[in-house]
């Protein structure tokens, strides 16, 4: 069975750090683009990091750049979120979603419609 399991949400103040999982079963993440995406409550879900199977490079939402860091573990087949400087506006719904490598680079714009497998999220709420 395909799993995306994700962990590490939690409630931190401003200015705070947290680092999410996302651990995969049932297949090898190096090979998928793997993607953390967002929702906050009353908007749409949004992309926020991405890194690409082959070479591992990365791409994030302008919104988070130089704030988050997404890397992976090929030994433990999980991806990381590492989340600092964290702002009341960090606040949303973290999934993490795999997708094959297609033609075009799904680690630009996040097409959330092309991912194929979906963790069930964790809550990161950042307030006083």
């Amino acid at each position: 069975q395909l799993q995306l399991v994700e962990s590490g949400g939690g409630l931190v103040q401003p200015g705070g750090s947290l680092r999410l999982s996302c651990a995969a079963s049932g297949f090898t993440l190096e090979y998928y683009v793997i993607g953390w995406f967002r929702r906050a409550p009353g908007k749409e879900r949004e992309g926020v990091s991405c890194i690409r199977s082959s070479g591992g490079s990365t791409n994030y939402a302008d919104s988070v750049k130089g704030r988050f860091t997404i890397s992976r573990d090929n030994a433990k087949n999980t991806v990381y979120l590492q989340m600092n400087s964290l702002k009341s506006e960090d606040t949303a719904v973290y999934y993490c979603a795999a997708a094959l490598p297609r033609g075009h680079d799904l680690c630009v714009l996040f097409p959330v419609a092309e991912y194929d497998f979906w963790g069930q999220g964790t809550q990161v709420t950042v307030s006083s």
